[in-house]
């Protein structure tokens, strides 16, 4: 065959800065076939004809549409057609930025949850005014010794759920407000996830009300708030406070994010009037 005005798939390549593989692919899936291939080679050559149609495939991919719509497309070019793609495609975009929003506010709620934990007071009790929170509660009576302790119960959180919400500084352990006030602080009575607005969660919920609170933020995890609530509980009866709902003790610096024990912080949050 004369190969005039034909151009080889290394050609096409640089000319459309695209690589040989994606232009092999393209043929594979039967987006776009060469107007020649050698029997004896194998080389494939393409034509001006295919200059047009590898144009429409690169536009709409830099528009992120899927290959199956752009063969689509191809098989029944018309505007009515590329009208309902283009829109099509722009409702997939605007889902998109919607979604990197919502993964952007997660990030910043972490970042200023990172920089609260590094920069509170340590070992002193003070009042605090806690927002209203939604909450997953799961009552689960047990003990903190170590951080595996904690595996079991929380991937009963963590089950069934379109997203991984179970994330680091956001899962807590709580003490009811009966056993605080009867000095019972060897042992927690239940385990919960505290959810920001932008987080997906399938299961049940509670709302928490905003509410006043005594808190203690120390270095340590867990197993070092036995007497850390003893100081609690010593600086409520002082002030002749009542305590109104269960400890929120969350550790919002721990192995999840850095090796060294020293850094951790653990805070606690007791509710009362």
């Amino acid at each position: 065959m004369d190969k005039k005005g034909l151009f080889s798939i290394g050609k096409v390549s640089k000319l459309f800065h695209i690589s040989v593989s994606s232009l092999r692919h393209y043929e594979n899936v039967g987006l776009l076939h060469p107007e020649y291939t050698s029997p004896d080679t194998g080389y494939r050559y393409y034509g001006t004809e295919q200059f047009e149609v590898l144009n429409t495939i690169r536009y709409l991919r830099a528009l992120d549409m899927p290959l199956t719509e752009i063969e689509d497309f191809l098989k029944n070019r018309d505007i009515s057609n590329i009208e309902e793609k283009l829109m099509q495609q722009k409702k997939i975009v605007l889902e998109k930025q919607q979604e990197l929003k919502r993964i952007e506010q997660k990030i910043n709620h972490r970042l200023n949850g990172l920089a609260e934990a590094q920069n509170m007071p340590l070992d002193t009790v003070t009042l605090v005014q806690l927002p209203a929170s939604r909450i997953v509660w799961m009552d689960a009576p047990l003990k903190i010794e170590d951080s595996q302790d904690m595996e079991a119960p929380i991937r009963k959180l963590d089950q069934s759920q379109a997203e991984a919400v179970v994330f680091l500084g956001k899962v807590g352990l709580g003490i009811s407000p009966e056993h605080l006030q009867s000095a019972e602080y060897q042992k927690y009575d239940g385990i919960f996830l505290i959810l920001d607005d932008e987080d997906i969660y399938d299961g049940e919920t509670m709302p928490v009300e905003e509410s006043l609170c005594v808190r203690l933020c120390f270095r340590g995890s867990h197993a070092e708030a036995p007497g850390q609530y003893k100081k609690l509980l010593n600086y409520i009866k002082k002030h002749q406070m009542q305590i109104v709902g269960f400890s929120r003790e969350i550790t919002l610096i721990d192995y999840g994010i850095t090796n060294d024990p020293e850094k951790f912080v653990t805070e606690i949050c007791i509710p009362v009037k």
